[in-house]
C-alpha cells in the first residue's frame, strides 16, 4: 500500500470517529437554532471543493479536465442511493420539554461503516481514472450524498418540530 491509500483510510477512519462521537454526544442535547445546524455542510461544502478543485487544474504540467457526463451520472445517482440510505436511518422525535431531539438508532454506526466501506471499495475500483476526474467524481458524489441527508433530515426536523 501506498501513503495516498494509508492516508485516504486515515481520513475514512477519522470521518467515522467524528460522525460517530458527534451522533452520541447530540442525542442528549436538543436540536436548536430552528435545526440550521443540519444545515452547515451543505453549504460549507461547495466552498471547500471549490478550492480543491481550483488548486486541482493548478498542478503543473497535469492538463485539467472534468470526467465525461456519464461518470458525473453514476457518481450523482450513487450520491442519491447512500444519501437515502442514511436519511432512511436519520430521524427526529420531539419530546414532552417540548424540544426536538434526534431519535437513537442503533444501527446509525453500521450505516455509516457500510457507507464509507461503499466508498473505499469504489476507490479502488476506479483506480485506473485520471487523479483528478477520480477526485471530481468523490466530490461530487459525497457532495450529492450530504445534501440528500442533510436537506431530507432537516425537512424531518421540521416535521417533527411542527408535529
Amino acid at each position: 500500500m501506498n501513503a495516498q491509500t494509508l492516508i485516504g483510510y486515515g481520513v475514512g477512519a477519522l470521518i467515522i470517529i467524528l460522525v460517530l462521537w458527534f451522533r452520541t454526544r447530540g442525542k442528549k442535547r436538543p436540536i436548536k437554532n430552528k435545526g440550521m445546524g443540519i444545515l452547515i455542510p451543505v453549504i460549507l461544502l461547495p466552498v471547500i471543493f471549490g478550492f480543491s478543485i481550483y488548486s486541482l487544474s493548478k498542478i503543473p504540467d497535469h492538463p485539467f479536465h472534468l470526467p465525461v457526463i456519464w461518470e458525473m451520472l453514476c457518481a450523482i445517482l450513487l450520491g442519491i442511493g447512500l444519501g437515502s440510505i442514511m436519511l432512511y436511518h436519520t430521524g427526529y422525535e420531539k419530546r414532552e420539554d417540548g424540544f426536538v431531539y434526534p431519535k437513537p438508532n442503533k444501527n446509525f454506526k453500521y450505516v455509516i461503516i457500510a457507507v464509507l466501506v461503499i466508498r473505499i471499495a469504489l476507490s479502488q475500483y476506479f483506480k485506473g481514472l485520471d487523479y483528478t476526474e477520480f477526485t471530481v467524481l468523490t466530490m461530487l458524489m459525497a457532495y450529492i450524498y450530504i445534501c440528500v441527508w442533510r436537506i431530507g433530515s432537516f425537512l424531518k426536523y421540521r416535521k417533527a418540530s411542527f408535529n
